[in-house]
């Protein structure tokens, strides 16, 4: 059985961030259930030389000489690793689960390929084997071509000094775009990529895209060439499930823009009226529609609040920021923000990811509860958090704003003092463990006090005076 990666993709291009930072940024949703997550590095030597998938009969011999990098596996590895995201020794970024829509008339084209590779597959097979985001598409775009895919998905890559976004399009076909420096994107399920230059250089796509789009005649329009019109879909799914996401995220980046939450043709490429922080990114992907009727936890009608399906969600598995720094040594450049469980109630990590491990409460959930790892811990406070989300989440902002300012302060500490060390991965992976530390203390913390709150309001009391 297929399994779906159902997520909201960030991008903020170098020039419109606060610090000159790339970042790219992903919520990976799944079911309703629990699905545990792990933390890890894959050195050269574990990474495997012949590739078997779990959910299709795709196998693929690997490239020689991989690269180390960081990757978000699901513990339960019976259905395949689903690595998801990560920064390789070269400092290149790669998010690669992004469920996105199509169309009959492009399935009818060029059908997806059950055989083919798939969410599961991506992460492993492309980024140990890339030295710029450009290699990461063009290795996605020849896999494709050669082996097709079985489903419909949206990835993006990065380096210090570029973005770029790509969506595969039927089960062969291609298109990548390369973001702005002053840009940002927000991507939800949906087919994202709209305009489209086939002779610009800040575009990619299979050789034959614009002769497939004609043969086919796929083309909607008499005046352009819009991918979104062409490969995605327009459907009311998309008027609940996807616009929503990026309205929201497009209203409070770019206020200034007038917009309805159910168009079809919300921009792909957007431009804020500030630079843009870590620190509202990941507000961003924990939100859920706050200050307007939708908000589920919020004052709208019952009809309202369940109108649009929100970016932070009991679904969220894992959500990870990816920045490359610039203007600091390569060794320490890039940071992989890493939060797990619902965001409402969790805040992200930064860990380096020129390392030789993981540390233990990230990198060891498993399907048996245990509230000592960072996955089950985070899902504990959102269950917890979601009862009373009113006086719940002032505990919260107050956690993640200490969290965020002690981890900053390790961050800041190591950076300053990278020219002096000897070993530089392991002093980054003694840091790793530092940051880990401080976010699983004041996680329990922030449990303790949510369960002292809750007792005095709980429903099944009875005093003297009643």
């Amino acid at each position: 059985m297929k399994k779906q990666s159902s997520c909201t993709t960030f991008l903020v291009g170098k020039k419109a961030t606060i610090d000159g930072s790339t970042l790219i940024a992903r919520t990976e949703d799944h079911s309703d259930q629990a699905e545990p997550q792990q933390f890890v590095v894959v050195d050269p030597h574990d990474q495997p030389q012949h590739y078997q998938a779990k959910l299709s009969k795709f196998t693929v011999d690997l490239p020689a000489n991989p690269l180390r990098y960081t990757a978000t596996p699901d513990a339960d590895r019976s259905h395949g690793i689903w690595g998801s995201s990560g920064i390789n020794s070269a400092n290149v970024a790669m998010t690669a689960t992004e469920t996105i829509t199509t169309n009959a008339r492009v399935l009818a084209a060029d059908p997806l390929v059950a055989d083919g590779f798939g969410e599961e597959d991506l992460l492993t097979i492309v980024l140990p084997y890339i030295h710029t985001p450009q290699e990461g598409v063009k290795r996605v775009g020849q896999l494709l071509e050669e082996f097709g895919t079985y489903e419909s998905n949206g990835m993006a890559f990065s380096n210090q000094d570029e973005i770029w976004y790509l969506e595969t399009l039927g089960g062969h076909h291609w298109a990548a775009v390369r973001i702005p420096d002053d840009a940002y994107v927000v991507a939800p399920n949906r087919l994202n990529i709209a305009e489209f230059d086939f002779d610009s250089p800040d575009t990619m796509c299979s050789a034959d895209l614009e002769e497939f789009i004609a043969v086919n005649q796929l083309n909607p329009d008499s005046n352009q060439v819009n991918l979104r019109h062409i490969f995605g879909s327009s459907t009311i799914k998309d008027t609940h499930y996807n616009n929503p996401r990026a309205w929201y995220l497009q209203k409070f980046f770019t206020p200034d823009i007038e917009q309805n939450p159910l168009d079809q043709n919300l921009p792909f490429i957007n431009h804020a009226n500030r630079k843009i922080n870590i620190e509202e990114l990941k507000w961003a992907l924990s939100s859920h529609y706050q200050n307007t009727p939708y908000d589920r936890y919020g004052t709208g009608s019952e009809e309202q609040k369940h109108l649009f399906r929100p970016i932070g969600i009991n679904r969220n598995e894992e959500s990870h920021i990816l920045q490359i720094r610039p203007n600091v040594p390569a060794a320490i450049a890039g940071i992989h923000w890493l939060g797990f469980g619902p965001n409402t109630f969790n805040t992200f990590v930064p860990f380096y990811t020129n390392i030789q491990d993981t540390p233990p409460a990230f990198k060891n959930a498993a399907a048996q509860y245990d509230p000592n790892t960072a996955y089950w811990l985070s899902r504990t406070l959102g269950v917890l958090g979601d009862t009373d989300y009113g006086v719940y989440s002032e505990y919260h902002a107050q956690f993640e704003q200490k969290t965020l300012s002690q981890l900053r302060a390790v961050v800041a500490k190591t950076d300053a003092a990278i020219a002096q060390q000897a070993d530089v991965a392991q002093y980054l992976t003694a840091a790793n463990q530092k940051l880990a530390d401080i976010y699983m203390q004041n996680s329990f913390a922030l449990l303790g006090e949510m369960v002292k709150s809750g007792s005095a309001r709980m429903k099944l009391k009875f005093t003297i005076f009643d």
